[in-house]
């Protein structure tokens, strides 16, 4: 397989904030979650405090948020973070597409398991899904797997 390459930066500041998940690869822990998003927060040691949540079946079900913490792990990019919600269990955070205008990321690890697509505004151009999915695929991931997430 062959190696997954990160963006080649990431402003860290520009990427806070919150993200709206267009689609992923089903985990557990997002089981029956619709209406996901992740906000981002700089903390003053470095780290970024992680706050994902979403309504449990439809958008009048139970509210439900995840708190995490994650770090940088690759300080030149800033492309590569550990993302851990249950200490010590972390897992690879990396952003393997992002927009000119961080309108959109993508990210994923090295082992292709994991993959989420993510949009500043709840919805996104039909068109760019389909560039991101031929552009990921040819990524080694496989798009079959993707599941698209409902958003207001």
């Amino acid at each position: 397989m062959q190696e997954l390459k990160t963006v080649d930066y990431v402003d860290v500041a520009r990427y806070m904030g919150t993200w709206y998940e267009i689609a992923k690869f089903p985990q557990w822990f997002e089981k029956g979650l619709v209406g996901v998003t992740a906000n981002y927060t700089l903390l003053p040691n470095g780290k970024v405090r992680v706050l994902n949540s979403g309504y449990k079946n439809d958008f009048n079900g139970k509210y439900k948020k995840a708190k995490g913490k994650a770090w940088i792990v690759d300080k030149k990019t800033n492309a590569k973070l550990k993302v851990s919600f249950f200490w010590p269990f972390a897992g690879d955070y990396w952003i393997i597409e992002l927009g000119k205008e961080y309108e959109y990321a993508v990210v994923g690890d090295a082992s292709r398991k994991y993959l989420w697509i993510l949009s500043r505004p709840p919805h996104m151009d039909e068109s760019l899904y389909s560039e991101i999915l031929q552009r990921i695929k040819n990524k080694g991931f496989d798009i079959g797997k993707l599941e698209k997430n409902l958003q207001k």
